[in-house]
C-alpha cells in the first residue's frame, strides 16, 4: 500500500498521530503536496462523509477523522501554499442569530474542508451582517446557515432579505440546514439549497461552486 493510501486509511480510523507522521513521510519522499491532499486526506474524509450519510459511522467517528485530517493539514498547509494550491471555493458558515447550537455547524465546516473548500466559521448567534460582511471580505462563493430552533429559523430569511437589499443576492450560493429546516422552508425563504446532513452539504456546495464557475 502506498503512503498516500495509508494516509486515507489511518484518517478514516481517526489515527491523528499516524496521519501526521505519514504526511511528513510523504513530503520527505517528494510526493506532490496536492496528491497528498487530494488522494490522501480529502479522499479519506469523503469516504467518511459517505459512510456518515449511510449511517455506517456516526458523529464521534466523524469528529476523530476530522481531527486526524486537521493534524495532517497542519503539516501540509505550508507546502500547499508554496505550490499555490487553490481551494475549490470559499464558504462562510454559521449558526443564525439567537441560536447557540454548534455541533451540526461544526460537522458541516469539517465536511466542507474535507471537500476541498476554504471555510470561514463565524460561530453561533451570528447576525445577518456577520454572514454578509465576512462573505464580502473573503470573496466567498457560499453562505451556509444552520439553525436548531424553530424560533431562530426566520433569521435565515433575514440574511437573504439583507442580501437582496444590498443587491448581492445573486452573488452567493445560499445554503440552509438544521434539524427543523426542510426543503419546503428553504423554498419559502428563497434559499438555493437545503441539505439534510453535513456530508450532503459538503457535496452540494462543491458541486454548486464548480457549476457556477463553469457557467
Amino acid at each position: 500500500m502506498s503512503v498516500v493510501n495509508e494516509i486515507s486509511e489511518y484518517l478514516q480510523k481517526g489515527r491523528a498521530k499516524n496521519v501526521k507522521a505519514l504526511v511528513s513521510q510523504a513530503l520527505d519522499e517528494g510526493i506532490d503536496p496536492k496528491v497528498i491532499l487530494n488522494d490522501g486526506l480529502l479522499a479519506g474524509m469523503m469516504i467518511i462523509g459517505t459512510k456518515f450519510r449511510n449511517n455506517e459511522v456516526f458523529v464521534p467517528e466523524v469528529l476523530v477523522a476530522a481531527r486526524a485530517m486537521n493534524m495532517g493539514l497542519s503539516v501540509l498547509e505550508p507546502k500547499l501554499i508554496e505550490v499555490g494550491n487553490e481551494p475549490v471555493g470559499k464558504a462562510v458558515v454559521g449558526t443564525v442569530k439567537g441560536d447557540l447550537h454548534d455541533i451540526g455547524k461544526n460537522l458541516v465546516v469539517m465536511m466542507m474542508k474535507g471537500a476541498g473548500l476554504e471555510v470561514y466559521d463565524i460561530g453561533v448567534d451570528a447576525e445577518a451582517d456577520a454572514f454578509i460582511n465576512k462573505a464580502e471580505e473573503v470573496g466567498a462563493d457560499v453562505i451556509g446557515m444552520s439553525a436548531l430552533l424553530t424560533t431562530t429559523m426566520p433569521n435565515m430569511q433575514t440574511v437573504i432579505d439583507e442580501l437582496k437589499s444590498r443587491g448581492l443576492r445573486d452573488k452567493y450560493i445560499v445554503m440552509v440546514g438544521g434539524a427543523p429546516v426542510n426543503q419546503n422552508f428553504a423554498d419559502q425563504i428563497g434559499a438555493d439549497y437545503y441539505t439534510a446532513d453535513a456530508a450532503s452539504a459538503a457535496e452540494v456546495a462543491r458541486k454548486a461552486i464548480l457549476e457556477k464557475k463553469s457557467a
